[in-house]
């Protein structure tokens, strides 16, 4: 179980429809990064890695958490198969184990460049790519048919994404976590984990092609902010202090931020924490 498939149950929708009103979003604006192949979903993860790496970059006190491409090849080792794009099984052999392997070496060195250098080339984008192939088996058991090739087509989305970011946005002045977990409260719901933590502000990543802010994303946020409020985030030199939440429209290069306060009451929140606690563990 993931925090999105939580959310998707009918009755949990229903309970964050009930304790939280999503607050008005007026953002209007173009369009900058239209997508350029049909890889959506992909294209959405490797910028989630290509994000941090560059935000890693200027804050270089960042704290950051082992990928959760690495966990897949312990993952495939441990389970041996992976279903293909028409979710059939497939063994793991010892051959997509070694193209996996060598997939990660690559995106690890072209990271470490990077991080050296600054030099955002096609080499640290193409390794984002291959990462996000790497994290879709983790999350989703899936393989498909295009395990370790990479589009051009995407390569040259991520560089446009790329280019209208916004570094000031994301400077930190204080704190800045890059995937953070929440401790034994991400167990509850599988392992979640969160895109970024910049100071107070908890901030979820979109690479979607409509500037809009659906009730989905509302209720993700709610459920980072939940978890945190449950399980903190372990190994921090400071204790975050989680005041605002944001969602980053990549595609727009806008960053929407709101407050805790204006959407969650604080004296009838621990009750609520208990409901989630409860409807969790009955999932698992």
């Amino acid at each position: 179980m993931s925090l999105k498939t939580f959310l998707d149950k009918k009755d949990v929708r229903a309970k964050f429809s009930e304790e939280f009103s999503k607050p008005k979003f007026s953002l209007k604006k173009e369009i900058l990064a239209p997508p350029v192949t049909k890889h959506y979903s992909l294209v959405g993860t490797a910028f989630d890695y290509l994000m941090r790496f560059y935000i890693r970059r200027f804050n270089p006190e960042a704290i950051t958490k082992e990928w959760v491409a690495e966990l897949s090849i312990e993952r495939m080792k441990e389970i041996g198969f992976a279903l293909n794009s028409q979710r059939e099984p497939i063994p793991i052999n010892d051959n997509l184990l070694a193209k996996a392997d060598e997939m990660l070496s690559q995106a690890k060195k072209a990271y470490s460049d990077y991080i050296k250098s600054g030099k955002m080339n096609d080499e640290v984008i193409k390794c984002t790519i291959l990462l996000a192939q790497l994290d879709t088996y983790f999350r989703a058991g899936i393989i498909d048919e295009n395990f370790g090739v990479i589009d051009e087509g995407d390569v040259i989305d991520l560089r446009r994404l790329t280019s209208i970011i916004n570094p000031d946005s994301f400077k930190a002045k204080e704190l800045c976590l890059l995937n953070p977990t929440f401790g034994e409260a991400s167990e509850l719901i599988g392992g979640a984990d969160a895109d970024l933590i910049i100071d107070d502000v908890l901030i979820d990543i979109k690479t979607t092609t409509k500037l809009e802010f659906k009730r989905d994303h509302f209720n993700e946020l709610i459920g980072y902010y939940t978890l945190y409020k449950i399980g903190g985030i372990p190994d921090t030199p400071v204790e975050p202090k989680i005041r605002n939440l944001g969602i980053y429209y990549s595609r727009y290069g806008e960053l929407y931020i709101f407050p805790v306060a204006s959407v969650i009451s604080l004296s009838k929140f621990p009750t609520f924490i208990e409901w989630f606690k409860g409807r969790a563990a009955q999932e698992r």
